[in-house]
């Protein structure tokens, strides 16, 4: 009779727990508390990603890249608006709802993926606005 418990069930790689809540922040980042779960990710960024395991380390360094890349979007739909003027203008809502449209929900498509992957403890690389995986982590993806 084989034994119940956790031996049926194989380890998470290393890292996988961290890769979850770089993902979890990242995602909590475009949809419920911008601002504050990016201040958290960045935290983590600047004070563990030198010692965290290839897995997690992968993951951050693509939250990180794919939330400084929201926030170039963000300023130049901004500027758009601006340009085709002001906030006022006739344009206004025609930018809003195509960045929602088109960008932020691509972000938000992109980061559930990540998620996905980072709770089925391979690496991931973000289309586009990704950064290059670790070595260690080519064979993981």
């Amino acid at each position: 009779m084989p034994q119940s418990g956790s031996d049926n069930f194989p380890q998470d790689p290393p890292g996988t727990g961290m890769a979850v809540t770089a993902e979890s922040l990242y995602l909590a980042n475009l949809l419920l508390i911008p601002g504050i779960a990016f201040v958290i990710l960045m935290v983590i960024y600047f004070k563990q990603s030198k010692s965290l395991p290839p897995l997690a380390r992968s993951h951050l360094d693509q939250t990180v890249s794919a939330s400084l890349w929201a926030g170039v979007l963000l300023v130049i739909v901004n500027l758009v608006i601006l340009l085709l003027g002001g906030y006022d203008g006739a344009y206004t809502w025609m930018v809003v709802i195509i960045y929602f449209t088109v960008c932020h929900s691509s972000l938000i498509l992109i980061g559930m993926l990540g998620l996905a992957k980072a709770m089925a403890g391979k690496c991931f690389r973000y289309p586009l606005i990704g950064r290059v995986l670790p070595e260690a982590c080519r064979g993981m993806a």
